[in-house]
């Protein structure tokens, strides 16, 4: 990256702080913060405008808040009162080779980019992201589980459901720890590599036997998997975790009735090292941007 960038990041929560701090010192980049006049400019390291103070024309990259925008273009702001708003307009007047990054995309936002043939980049569709925000989401379901039960994670009964980006990682930090750590999936190669690393593997078909006597159970597949009739397997005392995104995987509202505790821990990355995570999109970022 030879010539300086001009990037313009529009609202975002804690991990952007960091991303903004990264982008400025290690991407050759002028950044501008749009929805951060709660924060001190030099705590943030970018330069704070207004959203009509910015020329779109000179502008290499936007960059979006993870939930990207509402359904009129609406820009969440968590450290600003201000009402920001992405519109037909403003993006009409952006460079056709401008990048626009968001952590998930809507009909709005894909429309928008594709009637302008812009590049959009949906940072939380990407496998370098989600493998990379593996690791903070593996610890924070540890804190959860510390946090949320009377007995040591080591000895312990884990079942992991899925053995995807996120259940990899879950799965081999619970074994480290000590904790008797099995893992369900539905494919044969998944089967074999958990077996590979130590860990018991079995059928998702078989998970109503496997649960019987379980003390913490962790789903990471977007899919309702957890359902009553597995839930009626669970010792009572049983810890369910789901890291699934929305809706999530598990029967929240059955296991209320049967009082078992379930936690949706969402979003774990920017909850227990927004610092980390804002590293991690700025990594990508930069590296995406590199290769444009």
């Amino acid at each position: 990256m030879t010539t300086e960038l001009t990037i313009a990041v529009l609202g975002g929560d804690a991990r952007y702080l960091e991303m903004i701090r990264s982008l400025q010192c290690s991407a050759n980049a002028s950044v501008f913060a749009v929805g951060f006049e709660q924060i001190s400019q030099s705590f943030t390291g970018g330069i704070q405008r207004e959203l009509e103070d910015i020329n779109p024309k000179s502008l290499d990259a936007i960059i979006l808040p993870i939930p990207g925008v509402g359904s009129n273009g609406q820009i969440e702001t968590v450290f600003s009162d201000k009402n920001i708003q992405l519109t037909e307009s403003w993006v009409d007047q952006l460079p056709k080779d401008c990048v626009i990054f968001t952590g998930i995309t809507n009909d709005y936002l894909t429309k928008l980019c594709e009637k302008r043939n812009l590049r959009l980049v949906s940072l939380f569709d990407r496998d370098d992201v989600a493998i990379y925000n593996s690791i903070p989401t593996a610890e924070g379901a540890i804190m959860t589980a510390i946090k949320h039960t009377d007995f040591t994670i080591h000895g312990s009964k884990v079942v992991v459901l899925g053995f995807g980006r996120v259940g990899i990682s879950v799965a081999s930090k619970f074994d480290a720890l000590g904790a008797k750590v099995q893992v369900g999936s539905i494919h044969d190669a998944d089967i074999a590599r958990i077996s590979e690393m130590g860990m018991r593997a079995f059928f998702l078909d078989r998970l109503p036997e496997m649960v019987k006597d379980t003390d913490i159970l962790i789903n990471t597949i977007p899919a309702l998997v957890v359902k009553k009739a597995i839930i009626e397997q669970l010792p009572v005392q049983t810890l369910i975790i789901d890291l699934a995104s929305k809706p999530g995987g598990v029967d929240f509202d059955y296991a209320k009735k049967r009082g078992i505790e379930a936690i949706h821990a969402l979003s774990l990355p920017g909850i227990v090292a927004p610092k980390t995570a804002g590293n991690i999109l700025s990594v990508v970022i930069k590296q995406i941007l590199t290769n444009s």
